[in-house]
């Protein structure tokens, strides 16, 4: 019974993520554009793949480099230092697939950031703290599950620097086919323009 009823939640949450339409379209605030440090967590919902574990692990680590070579933002160890949280998750074209669920999604030991210095070393242990740990997985252990998400992978932006960034609306947000895929990260150079846009747009207003 208890399977038949994470199943059934499961496919409710499949039809709340598969409204029509991949990109918001919206003018960034201004406290957006004036963010200089990210945070970027799995989505703590996510399950491992049984035919692909580091998927998820894998994007987050693509997404953060090509932040790094963007060189507009700071990497953050933790959400009190982070003026924005990145959570992506990785697609694969299936609504339903068996994972292994409550697994620390977003523990690691730390962050290699390049600069012109020779690089930044962060040191992280565990989870990324903050308030309710939302860089942590549900659950009492690892344990199979039948999964419903996603089919395309994700790329939400939420502020930082608040307690459970990722229960506030996100800010902007884009989902496709290989979007989180390296080196070019799509979901990363639509977010630039994004920026660039809504820059456009204040210089416009002055």
């Amino acid at each position: 019974m208890r399977y038949r009823n994470g199943l059934a939640v499961l496919l409710l949450l499949v039809c709340c993520v598969a409204a029509p339409g991949k990109k918001k379209k919206a003018v960034l605030p201004a406290d957006v554009l004036r963010a200089q440090t990210v945070l970027v967590l799995i989505d703590p919902h996510a399950g491992m793949a049984v035919d692909d574990p580091n998927a998820n692990q894998n994007a987050r680590d693509a997404v953060e480099k090509a932040l790094m070579d963007w060189g507009r933002f700071q990497m953050a160890m933790d959400v009190s230092t982070a003026d924005l949280v990145i959570m992506v998750r990785k697609g694969n074209g299936k609504m339903v697939q068996p994972t292994v669920g409550g697994l620390p999604n977003n523990q690691r030991t730390g962050i290699y950031e390049p600069s012109d210095s020779g690089g930044r070393i962060g040191a992280s242990h565990g989870a990324p703290p903050m308030t309710g740990n939302p860089g942590m997985s549900p659950g009492m252990g690892p344990s199979p599950q039948i999964e419903a998400g996603p089919t395309e992978d994700m790329f939400a932006v939420y502020r930082g620097k608040r307690e459970n960034p990722l229960d506030s609306p996100t800010v902007w947000s884009y989902s496709a086919k290989d979007a989180l895929r390296a080196p070019g990260v799509p979901a990363v150079d639509e977010f630039r323009k994004a920026i660039v846009e809504a820059e456009k747009q204040e210089a416009d207003k002055q």
